[in-house]
């Protein structure tokens, strides 16, 4: 199961739903409000914009930040596509306000670019970051010309800017893709189970909505499998735990070659493990736990002896509005049942449960 991002291939995040993608779109939004607020109150301080055309391209400019920003106050999102123009609208602003201050070098530093470029470092991918610390350059260059001089010391003052910016973007994205890292290491860690290498509980539970949905849209079902190994304990006390985990880590490679790519296969405790995927009916449900149980009984280690499986397989239908983690509780809780019910037949063998009987110990 893919994990957006986590795959280097992947889109880098951007700006987008949830509470703290609404946090940085509304934060953005109002940055662009606040600069061009700011920035107009340079029209009213007599000699700091040139008269003319210039003024009015001034005061465009920063009516043009404040319009920029009202999508972002509207939908309280921002998409890839729509993050890079902010960013590249913050470097033409920046040429624009060089070109019509009255003394540029106090009044329209290279640092102005500030913003957009660590925008661009934290936001964007990498290319769109190369992108931009080349249009950096080329605005740094647009915004320092008027001052004239020696070619030499204009490129010395470009230069300098420029790679001030641009280094300080290269530092930001680092530092956000070594964070992003350390997140997905973290998330991985949360939801793996740290003996057999599968899944766990948590990452059972946050496929769940992905799963329903699929089936609501498709028409199938959803079939829980639930596996218990059988007489699991006294192997543990005939030879030994290390002999056990290793048994548990051979199983657990069968059954992962063993399920469809788009099946979920979780360590749930002990010796159980649950496979949720989507089926048409019973009969494609009782045939995939059927691999199941043959993978599982063909395994086998070096280091101890085969084991075999019990499996029971429920099935359920998703309708709107059920709470579905509550839904998938109640359905891995008769494919529990099933299981059960496999035992008590004998064991190493599938069974299908509809009505939920009592539970008996047996292991």
């Amino acid at each position: 199961m893919l994990d957006p991002w986590q795959r280097r291939g992947g889109r880098p995040p951007v700006v987008g739903r949830g509470p703290e993608h609404r946090v940085s779109a509304l934060t953005m939004a109002c940055l662009l409000v606040l600069g061009g607020v700011m920035g107009s109150a340079n029209l009213l301080v007599e000699g700091l914009v040139h008269d003319g055309v210039r003024r009015w391209l001034y005061g465009g400019a920063m009516l043009l930040c404040v319009v920029a920003a009202v999508p972002l106050l509207v939908r309280q999102r921002a998409g890839r596509w729509q993050t890079f123009g902010l960013v590249l609208l913050g470097d033409l602003i920046y040429v624009v306000v060089a070109l019509c201050m009255d003394d540029p070098v106090r009044h329209a530093s290279p640092l102005m670019l500030l913003f957009p470029a660590l925008v661009a470092a934290w936001f964007l991918g990498p290319w769109e970051l190369a992108v931009n610390m080349v249009v950096v350059t080329a605005a740094c260059l647009a915004g320092l010309w008027q001052l004239g001089g020696p070619p030499v010391g204009l490129a010395v003052q470009v230069g300098v800017s420029a790679l001030t910016l641009n280094a300080a973007s290269v530092g930001v994205f680092v530092l956000r893709r070594r964070v992003e890292r350390l997140l997905d290491d973290t998330r991985t860690l949360s939801e793996q189970d740290p003996l057999t290498g599968l899944r766990n509980r948590r990452f059972l539970v946050a496929q769940a909505p992905r799963i329903w949905r699929q089936a609501r849209r498709d028409g199938t079902r959803v079939a829980a499998m639930v596996l218990d190994l059988d007489h699991f304990k006294r192997l543990n006390d005939a030879h030994g735990h290390a002999t056990g985990d290793a048994v548990l880590r051979a199983v657990a490679r069968a059954l992962s070659a063993t399920v469809r790519p788009t099946d979920v296969l979780a360590r749930t405790g002990g010796e159980e493990l649950v496979v949720l995927g989507l089926v048409a009916d019973t009969d494609e449900a009782t045939h995939l736990a059927e691999r199941l149980r043959a993978a599982v009984a063909a395994c086998g280690t070096a280091e101890g002896p085969a084991v075999t499986a019990s499996i029971g397989v429920a099935l359920t239908r998703p309708v709107d509005g059920e709470d579905v983690t509550d839904a998938l509780w109640k359905l891995i809780d008769r494919a529990d049942a099933a299981m059960y019910e496999a035992k008590q037949r004998g064991r190493d063998q599938v069974a299908t449960m509809w009505a939920v009987p009592a539970r008996s110990d047996v292991a």
